[in-house]
């Protein structure tokens, strides 16, 4: 018994060692017994699942309104009088759920007529796509920007708040309009104020004549039949001033430029939103103090937003694609199930 104490050292004393030993001889068994005693789970396996019911239909539900069904729900929960709501609490945690912060979604985001819509869209880039004639997707949108704008979070020390300067008046926005494809940030326009039809038409002209002007250089010691020319197809969202007369008599125009409408609740379909998101980081990293400081950094920090960036966000929207097709709700601009099934994730790929 020493001898065998002494080789499993320092994993088991040998005291360990006896005890083993000694329930073996005379129970003939080394596992443990299952733990006894103490008081039994108030909830059924079948109860937790109705209480994770609970959430799962309304996410916004409080740990006291849990409370209030347990005990008044005959059905499911018979004979349970009172529950504490530390004990709710546990049952949650141990079924995974967890306090998260809430996403708004609009009533008519998953309307039939706004899923309908998403459908054709997503059909209509197929039936461009399919097309003898080059299309390439050009997507553009405005973003206004702010002095007092700041990241909302910080560190500082236990008790102390975390605290940064920020100018004492708001001042006016300055709005950014851009442009991108897979080719990258084709164009950006920063001004004062709000954006309107003047802005956006000298927008477009000046897109139209830098890509143009790329058009003239890749032909330069080509064929004429080797690349042929694209039709430029803009992607937009629904606000009124992309609906304006002057814009549409612009496209009758330029017959090489067209524009495609997003469906009305749906920038997930839109890449130049995760654009705007990365550059103003880019921008707070900069830290821009006055007015003439703001211009300089959102210029360039449209300049740090490389061509492989604005490709992985084109791929991302074209990856709700199947979904929309489908009619499916989409609640979120990113994925709701954060961490899918791997194996429902490569079927959703192919």
């Amino acid at each position: 018994m020493r001898e065998a104490g002494l080789r499993l050292q320092p994993n088991l004393s040998r005291f360990s060692v006896s005890t083993i030993v000694r329930t073996f001889r005379e129970e003939n068994r080394i596992a443990r017994l299952p733990h006894a005693g103490g008081r039994t789970a108030i909830f059924t396996r079948e109860q937790e699942a109705v209480i994770v019911g609970m959430v799962l239909q309304d996410n916004a539900i409080r740990l006291r309104e849990i409370q209030e069904r347990v005990i008044q729900h005959n059905t499911h929960f018979q004979g349970i009088d009172s529950v504490r709501i530390s004990t709710i609490d546990r049952v949650l945690h141990r079924n995974r759920m967890r306090m998260k912060q809430i996403y708004r979604v609009p009533f008519e985001r998953n309307s039939p007529s706004v899923k309908e819509l998403r459908a054709q869209y997503v059909q209509t880039i197929f039936d461009l796509e399919s097309l003898d004639r080059p299309h390439e997707f050009i997507f553009v949108d405005e973003a206004g920007f702010n002095l007092t704008k700041r990241r909302r979070r910080g560190r500082n020390m236990i008790g102390q708040r975390a605290i940064v300067e920020v100018p004492g008046q708001r001042g006016d926005n300055v709005t950014i309009c851009a442009a991108i494809s897979n080719h990258g940030v084709l164009h950006h326009h920063v001004t004062l104020g709000p954006y309107n039809t003047e802005h956006l038409l000298r927008f477009i002209a000046n897109l139209r004549d830098i890509l143009f002007e790329q058009q003239v250089q890749e032909q330069q010691g080509q064929e004429l039949n080797e690349n042929p020319i694209p039709t430029y197809m803009m992607v937009w969202d629904n606000v009124s001033f992309h609906r304006a007369a002057q814009v549409r008599e612009w496209f009758n125009i330029n017959g090489q430029f067209m524009n495609l409408y997003l469906p009305p609740y749906s920038p997930f379909l839109n890449p130049i939103e995760e654009f705007f998101s990365s550059w103003r980081w880019k921008v707070y990293d900069r830290q821009p103090y006055t007015r003439v400081n703001l211009l300089q950094a959102m210029d360039l920090a449209c300049g740090d937003i490389g061509e492989e960036s604005c490709q992985g966000w084109i791929r991302h929207t074209r990856g709700f694609f199947p979904r929309c097709l489908r009619r499916d709700n989409i609640a979120c601009d990113v994925d709701e199930v954060l961490w899918p099934d791997p194996a429902q994730r490569q079927v959703e790929a192919h």
